[in-house]
């Protein structure tokens, strides 16, 4: 058993020479990727912009509109598997199922002048490059790697805003090159890059930009590199056709004109290597303009070496994960700072050094008083990663709310954030669950003006245009007539309705409160008595026929089926639990849920979901069930909460590269755990509370932003005794089923006594029990 700060991990656990633990002998696992390569290995500073990371693929996500299934393996650009490097792009999405960006793609070369990536079957082709992992390094802000067939040596780190490259090529080599792909994207297709432009303002400095219309609309991304050593020579190929240059067409733009334009533009610039065999290039990243970029650039970079600023990389996330400091085995700990890391990821900073930045509506904005953040993939994160900010990192969700705020009132249709990134909101998935993400930040004292925010949750959740809301406000529920996803938008929209009757009642609104309280309660439309499950409704108030509960396909649910959707009433379990039949019937329920056998048939052909992320019929690997565990704390049998939740961690969570059982979706799957790992989850997100399950580790410390530190003990905690006795709040005996964000703001030590055998008489009832809308 080793007991560390982060501080100690990082150093002991990933400054090595290999991708080797020097603790576990296995894979690095903080920077790992999950089976799915949604997660990326590169450079980063916590929240950044800028994320630079090797690419190992340029699989296009449709041929002619036709769908290229193996484009979902590449969501964060990286695949363990391959052999071959294509480049090094500047920004990522980390665990998503969908994707975008991969921009400003550099790579070095040497030898005879290729443009084009060629292919992993035929790398020779093209300007790629072989890779062995025994060559990588990879730890919070640095990557390293030798480009196998140049003999080069790659090295990467970061900035808030800026990627730093330093390539070390071989020596003797009579040339040094750089590749400048403009049209290389993750996800991409041909016509996803609608313009690109590069201006040589110097022999050392180049600026440009590219717009793409990808998952976001219409994306503009900004950039101004500098380069260590004057270009001695440059040019380029459009690769598209080009119909009508205008008086452009006097100009030979292949070579040496310092104006490339196009819309498939991939330039190159030679280096003389008898100046050094080393180049460090700085890449700095703006949503504004090229002048943003530069003044990013300038701030946060000029005058630096590469060494300067992956030392300032290391100590900033060394800071950033001293956070918590825990005990346990080598392997609890690999997974709990790689949890750790994975929620600093994203949402990221989308602001300029000046505090200028790009809005919803496509104009600047400027940002004077907070931070203005992107990358929103709500309905993942509104159930864990921003409840965990609301302890961790209270000032970055301040921001998010901010920014939420900021996104609704540019916003055309005045609403919040559904699924948005880089100033363009992209719809994905269902809800309007920024609402969740407000209510939970008022609810838990962040700073948030609560008359803008119930105004910007209110209309919202009024759009009569979006997925159903029209037919839901006038039934009570979406018909499945109207939508495929009916049941599963009733659910939610019914949860995020509570989260506005809570912030109104915050806010002392007594009007507002109960219109939502009365449309929190619409889950109840979808519960079909002699079925004691959700099941979805036509228009004309018939139930559908012979709804399959297992099947996530064609049943009124979206990336779950009725079996696991049917818990998913947060609000108000208490409600939930006499729909289903009462307390016993429902532990009954539950437990068939966790030990049946799931036919593979049901989960075959998700891309989302692998047998790896199943528990029975429990689905760890997608965001809809993630609270179910902790239902039982609302029974006569909560103890049963505490087993599953060490199964699901034992299984779920291996200190392995492929050791996530499903997509981490910009850190809810990784904050699942480490709430989890401290023994409580927030089931309904606007409350103040935290639901008490068992915790994972003998030992935590939350150092908290206000001074104060948090302490969860549990000194025999382990598989076998993974069942609590008793609770001891600051010395004093503790009975409740759940702990406030009070208590842990004030500071304290939180202690549980384990053992081999659950304590039946530690049941919670009346003000012990977590919060209902039902008493």
């Amino acid at each position: 058993m080793k007991r560390f700060s982060f501080l100690l991990l990082f150093s002991s656990f990933c400054l090595i020479a290999t991708a080797q633990s020097s603790l576990t002998g296995k894979v690095n696992p903080i920077i790992g990727t999950n089976g799915m390569g949604h997660t990326f290995p590169g450079a980063c500073v916590p929240y950044g912009f800028v994320q630079l990371s090797p690419d190992t693929d340029t699989i296009p996500h449709n041929v002619e509109g036709k769908y290229q299934p193996r484009a979902y393996e590449y969501c964060a650009g990286y695949q363990h598997k391959d052999s071959t490097i294509v480049g090094f792009s500047h920004t990522h999405f980390s665990g998503t199922g969908h994707s975008d960006l991969g921009d400003i793609l550099v790579m070095p070369v040497t030898g005879s002048l290729k443009l084009n990536p060629g292919t992993a079957t035929d790398p020779e082709s093209g300007y790629r490059s072989r890779f062995s992992h025994d060559t990588e390094i990879s730890r919070p802000g640095y990557y390293e790697v030798l480009l196998a067939d140049y003999g080069i040596k790659a090295q990467l780190t970061a900035t808030q805003r800026v990627g730093v490259h330093k390539y070390t090529f071989p020596s003797g080599s009579p040339d040094q090159r750089i590749i400048l792909d403009m049209i290389h994207g993750i996800y991409n297709y041909d016509g996803k890059v609608l313009w690109t432009n590069i201006r040589v303002e110097n022999d050392t400095l180049i600026t440009g930009y590219r717009i793409t219309n990808g998952w976001a609309r219409t994306n503009y991304t900004y950039f101004a590199m500098s380069f260590s050593k004057p270009v001695i020579r440059y040019g380029c190929e459009e690769k598209a056709k080009v119909n009508y240059r205008g008086g452009y067409g006097k100009f030979n733009m292949k070579e040496n004109f310092p104006d490339i334009g196009g819309r498939k533009i991939v330039a190159y610039f030679d280096f003389d290597p008898a100046a050094s065999r080393t180049l460090e290039i700085k890449v700095a990243l703006s949503g504004v303009s090229t002048d943003g970029a530069l003044k990013n650039l300038k701030q946060e970079a000029a005058g630096k070496t590469f060494d300067q600023v992956a030392a300032s990389a290391d100590a900033g996330w060394n800071r950033a994960l001293s956070v918590i400091e825990a005990q346990g085995t080598d392997d609890q700990l690999a997974m709990l700072y790689t949890s750790l890391y994975h929620t600093m990821i994203n949402p990221c900073v989308y602001t300029d050094v000046d505090g200028r930045y790009r809005g919803i509506d496509s104009n600047i904005h400027q940002a004077d008083d907070f931070v203005n953040y992107t990358v929103f993939s709500v309905w993942d994160t509104y159930r864990a990663l921003h409840p965990l900010f609301n302890i961790i990192n209270r000032q970055v969700n301040t921001d998010i709310a901010r920014s939420m705020l900021k996104h609704c009132e540019q916003s055309v249709h005045k609403a919040l954030p559904v699924w948005s990134h880089m100033a363009n909101e992209n719809w994905c998935m269902i809800g309007y669950h920024s609402v969740s993400v407000l209510a939970d930040a008022i609810a838990k004292g962040l700073p948030v003006d609560k008359e803008k925010a119930l105004k910007a949750m209110v209309s919202s959740s009024t759009i009569p245009y979006y997925d159903g809301t029209k037919e839901y406000m006038q039934l009570g529920y979406v018909p499945l007539d109207r939508n495929g996803s009916a049941a599963s938008l009733t659910l939610e929209y019914a949860y995020d309705d509570w989260a506005i009757y809570a912030t109104a009642l915050a806010k002392g609104d007594k009007q507002v409160a109960e219109t939502y309280k009365q449309r929190a309660r619409n889950y109840q439309n979808m519960f079909k008595p002699e079925l004691g499950y959700a099941c979805p409704r036509y228009s004309d108030g018939r139930w559908k026929n012979n709804l399959n509960l297992l099947s996530t396909h064609g049943e009124g649910f979206i990336e779950g089926n009725a079996l696991n959707y049917s818990f998913y009433v947060p609000q108000d379990v208490n409600g939930m639990i006499n729909l289903m039949g009462g307390d016993q019937v429902f532990i009954a329920k539950l437990d068939s849920l966790f030990t049946m056998e799931l036919p593979e048939e049901f989960f075959a052909e998700t891309e989302d979901v692998t047998k790896e992320g199943l528990l029975g019929g429990y689905v760890h690997g997608n965001e809809p069930s993630h609270h179910i565990p902790f239902l039982y704390a609302w029974t006569e049998q909560p103890w049963k909460t505490q087993y599953w939740q060490r199964e699901i961690m034992n299984r779920m969570y291996r200190n392995n590269i492929d050791g996530l059982c499903g997509n981490d979706d910009c850190g809810q799957m990784s904050a699942w755990y480490i709430l989890s790992a401290m023994g409580f989850y927030p089931v309904c997100p606007g409350t103040d509370q935290y639901v008490l399950g068992a915790p994972y580790l003998p030992y935590m410390k939350v150092n908290l932003e206000n001074g104060n530190t948090f302490v969860i003990e549990a000194p025999k905690v382990s598989d076998k005794n993974r069942y609590v006795k008793s609770v001891v709040w600051n010395g004093k005996p503790y009975t409740k089923g759940y702990i406030t964000q009070a208590d842990i703001m004030n500071g304290g030590t939180l202690k549980f006594e384990m053992a081999s055998r659950p304590n039946k008489n530690r049941l919670f009832k009346g003000e012990d029990q977590p919060y209902s809308l039902t008493e």
